[in-house]
């Protein structure tokens, strides 16, 4: 089984002037339902951009549709794995805000946990079984990340995923989630070239919206939802 993971996020990592930041996206188990679902998702911009002629040029981001479009073509992927992984930044301990690199390696520490944990489910729904999962390439939206910063997510995604993390503290080894795991890759994308990558744009400001407005009963609905700290 090769798994197919989009990401984007919304929200400001940002103690003094916000309260939320998420990760949003989507997950795909075969490369048919990949680009199936590219398909349906280009089909309903085309439609976006056939009927609001402020739409016709330029990629069709969050930030820059009304909400009405917005909700539209999240509606068009209710058939698909979506994901979201919410930070509650007043939980958060001063001290990661103290240096950039600190709120990195808490935010990398956000996504391998709560992707493990969004992977945990469907493997728990039965719609994934451990022992067969070959590869799992991940996309997100390019960044400004450096290169040992993309690096060292990679190497911590592995880790989470195929060799298993130790607890020096506690002193537990936590086994991985896909002992037999062949590949891991992280890419980061063009939106503009990306239909996925879009798509999570789209979940993550829906995500980011309902967990703003506290509406986490109904994000817990629509996404597979994982809660930090």
């Amino acid at each position: 089984m090769d798994i197919y993971v989009y990401t984007d996020e919304s929200g400001v990592f940002d103690k003094e002037h916000e309260t939320i930041y998420v990760y949003g996206g989507v997950i795909f188990l075969t490369s048919e339902d990949k680009e199936n679902s590219g398909r349906r998702y280009i089909s309903a911009e085309k439609a976006l951009r056939k009927s609001h002629s402020n739409y016709r040029k330029g990629e069709l981001k969050a930030s820059r549709l009304k909400n009405r479009h917005k909700a539209s073509l999240f509606r068009s992927l209710n058939r698909e794995i979506k994901f979201s992984i919410v930070v509650s930044i007043g939980r958060v301990h001063d001290r990661i805000f103290c240096e950039k690199k600190s709120k990195q390696r808490y935010l990398d520490y956000v996504y391998k946990v709560g992707l493990k944990k969004v992977l945990q489910r469907l493997v728990a729904d039965c719609k994934i079984e451990t022992t067969e999962v070959d590869t799992i390439s991940i996309f997100t939206d390019e960044h400004s990340t450096a290169t040992n910063g993309k690096y060292e997510l990679r190497e911590a995604l592995l880790n989470e995923f195929k060799y298993g993390t130790f607890n020096p503290d506690w002193n537990i080894f936590y086994p991985p989630l896909f002992e037999k795991l062949s590949s891991l890759t992280v890419e980061y994308c063009n939106s503009a070239k990306k239909p996925h990558i879009r798509m999570a744009d789209i979940i993550a400001n829906r995500a980011y919206y309902l967990a703003k407005n506290d509406l986490f009963g109904e994000l817990g609905e629509k996404t597979i939802s994982i809660h930090f700290p």
